[in-house]
Formats: C-alpha cells, sequence, structure tokens
C-alpha cells in the first residue's frame, strides 16, 4: 500500500546529485481515487535503483522510449483501496551499487481520495461549463456545454486547473476550478427520481420542465433530420408517470424520454421547424426547465434583432499584417459597415463593442444571452505562420447553426477570396450559446499580402459587409424554404398489413 512516512535508510552524499529530478506525471497538483494511475518519472545517472518511500521500484527506460537519454526511470502505480496520501509531495530515493544514495521531492502534490467521504462541489457564475478532457489549445479545452449555477457535481480526481466530476457509470467530465466551489465533507452524492412533467408555452417560448431532487449536471444536444434536442441528465433514473402537454405550444411537437443506463435520463424534444432558433437549459429551483424558441414572425432582417460583434479590442489587438494592419482594427470597421447595412434593412443591431475598447468574451457572451438577438455574427480577421495562406472562412459550433455559416460563406466567395473553408464544432467562447443561430466570420488574412491589401481597402471592408448581409437574408431565406416539417413528415408511410 501506498503510505507516508517511512524512515529513510541513508543520506545523500554531499557531492553532484544522483537524482537530478523527480515528478509527476502530467507535473501538477494531483487528486487520485482507487484506480486511478499515479504516474512518477525521475531523471538520475544510468544503472542507479530508483524507488518511492514505500519500496514501488522505477524501473529505467531503454534510451529508445526516452528520446535517445539515459537514466529516466518512471512508473505506473494503480492506487488500491486504503492508500493514503493527503496533499504531499513524494519522495523519490536513488541508490548506486557503488552504496552511493540521494532522495528527492516530486515538483507537485498528491492526494488520494477516501471514496467513503464523497467530494462535493456546486458550479457558480453565469459562465460555468464542463471539458470533455484535459487537452488544451489557444481556444481552451474541449467543451461538453455551460451548466446553470449551484449545479451540484461530485469530484473523483483533479489535475492542475480542473476537477474530474463523475457524470454517470463509466462517464466523466472536468471542470475548472474557477468556476466549482468545494462543500465542506459530508454529503451524498449527486442523484434523484425524476418527477411528471410540465410542457407549455407563453407569449415568447415554449417550455419543457421536469422536477428533480437535485441540481443535477447535463449535456444538451441538437440534432438534425430530423430535428430535435437532446438532453441527458446524469445521476436521474425515470420515476416520471405522465407528460402534460398544455395549451400555447408552437415550436415543440413531442416530448419522450428514454432511460439509456440506470443513471442518465434522456429527455426528447422534437421540433417543428427544420430550422432551431435556439434553447437554453437551466434550472428554476430543483426544476430542470428548457427554454425552446420560436422562428421569427418574419423571416425577414427587417424587425430581426442582429448582433454583431466586433473582434478584439483595446488592449487585444489580434493578429497584425505586414503593414502594421491590425485585427482590432479592422474587426471593427467592417463591424460597423455591417451594422449600417443592415440598420438600412430594417434591422436592430447590437453591437457587442463601437469603439477600440477592451471587452472581455465571458462579459459579451452574459451580454448577448441577456440581450436575445435572433442571430449573432462574429467578426475575425485570420493569420497563418505561411503567408502562402490565404482565404475567406466561416466557423459554426453547433450542427443545428451550421447552415447560417454555410450561408455566409457562400456569399463571401464573391468577393473573389480564395476558399479556405467551412469549419464546424469550432471551440470559440461566442460559438458557444445555445440560445440563438450564430457564425464567427474569418473574413481573409492578414497574414497574406494580397489579402492584407484587400483587408485595409475601405471598399473591400464594404463589399464584406455587403456580402455578410447578404448571408444573413439567405439563411432566412433557406429558413422560410423549409418552413414547419416535422419529423414525421420524413418517415415512410407504414404498410398496412
Amino acid at each position: 500500500m501506498l503510505l507516508i512516512g517511512l524512515p529513510y535508510l541513508g543520506a545523500a552524499q554531499n557531492q553532484a546529485r544522483l537524482l537530478e529530478r523527480a515528478e509527476v506525471v502530467p507535473a501538477q497538483e494531483q487528486w487520485l481515487q482507487p484506480g486511478d494511475r499515479l504516474q512518477l518519472r525521475a531523471k538520475a545517472q544510468s544503472g542507479a535503483q530508483v524507488r518511492t518511500s514505500w519500496g514501488l521500484q522505477l524501473p529505467e527506460l531503454h534510451p529508445s522510449l526516452a528520446n535517445g537519454q539515459q537514466g529516466v526511470y518512471q512508473v505506473s502505480y494503480v492506487v488500491r483501496p486504503g492508500d493514503t496520501l493527503n496533499s504531499r509531495r513524494i519522495k523519490l530515493y536513488a541508490q548506486l551499487p557503488d552504496g552511493r544514495r540521494d532522495s528527492l521531492l516530486t515538483t507537485t502534490t498528491v492526494r488520494v481520495l477516501d471514496p467513503n467521504v464523497p467530494q462535493l462541489a456546486r458550479t457558480r457564475g453565469a459562465l460555468a461549463y464542463l471539458n470533455y478532457g484535459l487537452g488544451e489549445d489557444r481556444l481552451g479545452g474541449a467543451k461538453i456545454g455551460y451548466l446553470d449555477s449551484l449545479v451540484l457535481l461530485h469530484v473523483t480526481g483533479r489535475v492542475g486547473g480542473q476537477y474530474r466530476v463523475r457524470l454517470a457509470e463509466n462517464q466523466a467530465a472536468w471542470v475548472p476550478l474557477e468556476v466549482a466551489t468545494l462543500l465542506p465533507p459530508g454529503g451524498l452524492v449527486p442523484q434523484s427520481l425524476t418527477g411528471s412533467w410540465s410542457v407549455s408555452g407563453d407569449a415568447q417560448y415554449d417550455y419543457v420542465r421536469v422536477s428533480l431532487q437535485e441540481r443535477l449536471p447535463y449535456r444538451s444536444q441538437l440534432l438534425l433530420e430530423p430535428s430535435r434536442l437532446v438532453i441527458d441528465v446524469f445521476g436521474a433514473t425515470s420515476n416520471t408517470n405522465w407528460i402534460t402537454q398544455r395549451a400555447g405550444l408552437q415550436e415543440i411537437e413531442n416530448v419522450y424520454y428514454e432511460q439509456p443506463q440506470p443513471d442518465v435520463f434522456r429527455i426528447v424534444i422534437d421540433l417543428k421547424h427544420a430550422q432551431s432558433w435556439g434553447y437554453a437549459v437551466g434550472y428554476q429551483g430543483n426544476t430542470l426547465t428548457t427554454r425552446v424558441r420560436r422562428p421569427p414572425a418574419k423571416l425577414e432582417l427587417r424587425g430581426l434583432t442582429v448582433a454583431v460583434d466586433a473582434g478584439h479590442g483595446g488592449d487585444n489587438q489580434g493578429a497584425v499584417g505586414a503593414t502594421g494592419a491590425k485585427e482590432k482594427d479592422l474587426t471593427l470597421a467592417i463591424a460597423q459597415r455591417l451594422r449600417q447595412g443592415l440598420e438600412q434593412k430594417g434591422a436592430t443591431v447590437l453591437m457587442t463593442r463601437e469603439a477600440d475598447v477592451s471587452v472581455d468574451n465571458g462579459a459579451r457572451i452574459v451580454r448577448l444571452r441577456r440581450a436575445m438577438p435572433h442571430l449573432l455574427v462574429s467578426v475575425h480577421i485570420n493569420s497563418s505562420g505561411s503567408k502562402d495562406t490565404k482565404g475567406t472562412a466561416t466557423f459554426y459550433r453547433y450542427v443545428g447553426f451550421r447552415p447560417l455559416s454555410q450561408a455566409i460563406y457562400q456569399e463571401l466567395l464573391k468577393t473573389g477570396l480564395a476558399p479556405w473553408g467551412n469549419v464546424g464544432s469550432f471551440n470559440f467562447g461566442l460559438n458557444g450559446p445555445t440560445e440563438f443561430p450564430n457564425a464567427l466570420v474569418e473574413t481573409a488574412f492578414v497574414s497574406n499580402p494580397d489579402d492584407e491589401q484587400r483587408l485595409i481597402n475601405s471598399e473591400f471592408q464594404q463589399q464584406v459587409a455587403e456580402r455578410i448581409a447578404a448571408g444573413l437574408e439567405q439563411f432566412l431565406k433557406d429558413a422560410r424554404a423549409k418552413g414547419p416539417r416535422g419529423w414525421w413528415r420524413k418517415q415512410p408511410a407504414l404498410a398496412h398489413e
């Protein structure tokens, strides 16, 4: 068993270190539980015996497995029930055949959680979210989706700045420390029976309300062909005996549930229109409420509210071209021209910034969620390490909103810019909201000399703005053509017996 405090059998001699480095892999603070792997690595003189305080040996790797280096030692230890380690650095020991010895602590700490005393946490803030894993790039980790505040989570581990949380049997996720508050010990793991449902509509939205005994984590997906919402509630088991559908529904066609595994309750909402106009999932008390947005009364720009986001700004200048052209200036110039064009067509335009000021993306998202525009376009300028890379592109995250990005992309190609692509599952903050269709536009590459010359030309900026507006109009036209098409219309007729 893994125990702390065993005596060291000798002291390191006062000479060159035998043990140069000791680390946990990854080299970040970790919380583990039985069944997890504690991975240790050391750099020491070749030919030494390297071990932990509880006697676990770290074999020396063949140089072919260590980028040609000698003296690299590592081991993967499966944590067992009864192992104890309370936020301590681990001491490794090295000894050579001639008797010389050395010891060194790992740079980061390890804690083994007691499975009999669950560690719980609640989400906090307006932008709490779950990640699939620990991987990151400049856009952060790959997100599962946003969560409401005060959602109860079962923390089963930690690596660096993220807690691992148990969603269901064999399903886990990661939540950043800054959006979760640890609770004192003594709580029970999140679980709930479902109550009966209410499905209704008011003057603006359709609603699905499912009563629970606790605010449980969830994941939502917007699916196509047929158009439907699927919401998995983790830790919930059905005790639903009826679903009441009241008057006033305009976008919800059918609702039902499935229990794909004992601790995953699945809500399925069939929509009447092929094009979704957004939805929001959150809690009212302990009642999980899904608010489904309806299509605008008229699918034309006149009368709609369109949010226009000029990327970057203030101390965030974005990409910079060879001539010194800054992304923050170019996006604002295009966004202002887009605003003017949309207002001339009768739309109400909401700008996330109207000057060269710093506006955090989180603040933009919170503001947009409160304002609830019908559509959002985020304007950016692309850049690449290769001067040869050029062209225009649009980005979306949710496949249900892809038609908006496609329509804008096809219009932007009419400017003569090279095709770079229509990119999906894009993990950018302003593509994250599910409440309204949204698209990000990377107009052209400021790192490409030809594209940059176009971007700094005011006439071209106007042309880009006009093409984006035309893309919005085409999206609305396509949505009109799709019409109110229920899922049942796509199914083949049943054969009569």
